[in-house]
């Protein structure tokens, strides 16, 4: 096993986990450039296999490109599979939209060499490129079989399928609840809110009872994911191949942009990123509750904070009165890709199904709520048997993950990108979201226009 690290232009990250949520929508791509190339000289001649011409077939390493959170899943494999040769590539994983990936492959694809056979991305939205681009194998036209395909969680996949093609598999599902400090709330005589006027209304009874404490954060990228997704704001809606519709100034935006000004205003949510050394130094103790997606309670609570154990509980987002269609937002799930370019087929193949789906690394090491079914009951019962959580976490992230709001597109920009660039430096001048919408909405537009995106209405 030989692991690297990708060192040109890729920011090799531990926050690699902040990942943005986005979907391709089916666009009919030609896969012409995948099946006239291939990868390697020498070994078999490639034959027609899974739905694409396969490149010529070799006998050299798999090469294997993850973020510094899943180099941990490929060296596992590595240690339970001694007898294949692997390269394992630690890159950025994409992280914040960085399209790192999208721009190594474009030059592989001008040079005709360097693709990697299998490919982490913290990204959701790969395929809307990668399908065009020829990178991405079909995985259910014969690779990978049907019965375990099923077994993924409802719609799990969907970011990864165009036009019914599954081009990549998803990793772990990244769905938001409510985290809080379940002893704190006890002592202080307050309820868990179950609704935004609630969330809101013990907002402000914190900032005038117990000033410094936290009822969230609004100084990360993935707000929006956190927030507007959960709230239903029609930020980006996929309506087409290549459409999306843009509203950031509906009733749904405005509402959860007020909630959010007076919580920044009364400082009961901070505008410091939770992964930030001055966060975990200053505020992490400080938090009384956080909505956040489901791997906040290892990665953040007990990885990062070393939140004591019997601190940390987990309940239902909040949803706005009268709602009777709960929804939830989503922050990350990262996706694994199979190079249509492969001269190692089968090894990726293997690698690939077992990294998504093996109980050994996603049901008992992996950080996030996966999105194997079976796996994600396993995890589920190590977190339970973990007694670190002061309730059980399972009946919150299990509803939730059938919550995610389908009105949040994912398009191949990213919002993450967006909202950095826009929103949170007029936050941090003082102004208020409710004044950023229009220029938000600007900002969409724009990026998506500039990657061929029609927009409305």
């Amino acid at each position: 096993m030989t692991v690297k690290v990708r060192a040109d232009g890729a920011r090799t990250s531990g926050r690699a986990r902040r990942r943005a949520a986005f979907m391709a929508l089916g666009s009919a791509f030609v896969l012409a450039a995948a099946a006239a190339c291939g990868s390697g000289s020498g070994g078999t001649t490639g034959g027609t296999q899974g739905g694409f011409r396969e490149a010529p077939q070799t006998a050299g390493p798999l090469t294997v490109w993850v973020d510094s959170t899943r180099l941990a899943a490929a060296q596992l494999y590595q240690k339970q599979h001694p007898t294949v040769k692997m390269d394992i590539v630690t890159y950025d994983g994409d992280a914040n939209g960085s399209n790192y990936l999208q721009t190594k492959v474009s030059l592989f694809n001008r040079t005709r060499k360097g693709w990697p056979d299998v490919v982490f991305s913290t990204q959701n939205n790969e395929a809307s490129w990668a399908v065009q681009a020829g990178f991405t194998a079909p995985l259910n036209k014969g690779l990978i079989p049907q019965s375990t395909l099923s077994g993924w969680a409802p719609n799990a996949n969907a970011p990864c399928t165009v036009n019914g093609t599954l081009y990549c598999l998803r990793n772990d599902l990244s769905q938001t609840v409510l985290w809080y400090n379940a002893p704190l709330m006890k002592k202080w005589g307050y309820e868990v809110p179950k609704t935004w006027e609630g969330f809101e209304a013990l907002g402000q009874k914190v900032a005038a009872q117990h000033p410094g404490y936290l009822v969230g954060s609004a100084g990360d990228s993935f707000t929006p994911e956190i927030y507007m997704w959960a709230g239903k704001c029609g930020a980006n809606q996929i309506t087409g191949s290549r459409s999306i519709t843009v509203d950031t100034t509906s009733a749904n935006c405005t509402r959860m942009a007020s909630l959010l000004d007076t919580l920044v205003k009364n400082h009961t949510m901070t505008m410091s990123s939770v992964f930030s050394s001055d966060f975990d130094k200053n505020q992490a103790d400080k938090i009384l509750m956080l909505p956040g997606p489901a791997w906040f309670g290892g990665a953040l609570f007990q990885g990062t904070f070393k939140t004591p154990a019997g601190q940390v509980a987990a309940a239902p987002m909040p949803q706005w009165s009268g709602d009777p269609n709960p929804t939830v937002g989503n922050v990350g799930g990262g996706t694994w890709l199979l190079s249509a370019h492969s001269a190692h087929i089968k090894p990726a193949t293997d690698f690939l199904t077992w990294v998504t789906t093996a109980n050994d690394y996603q049901g008992k090491v992996a950080p996030g709520y996966p999105a194997y079914a079976s796996a994600a009951r396993t995890w589920l019962a190590n977190q339970t048997a973990s007694h670190y959580y002061a309730n059980d976490i399972s009946g919150p992230l299990q509803t939730a993950a059938g919550q995610v709001w389908s009105g949040w597109g994912y398009g191949q920009f990213s919002q993450e990108a967006i909202w950095a660039a826009t929103v949170t430096p007029g936050m941090t001048a003082g102004k208020t979201v409710v004044s950023l919408l229009p220029a938000w909405k600007t900002a969409i537009a724009n990026y998506a226009r500039a990657d061929g995106y029609k927009v409305g209405p």
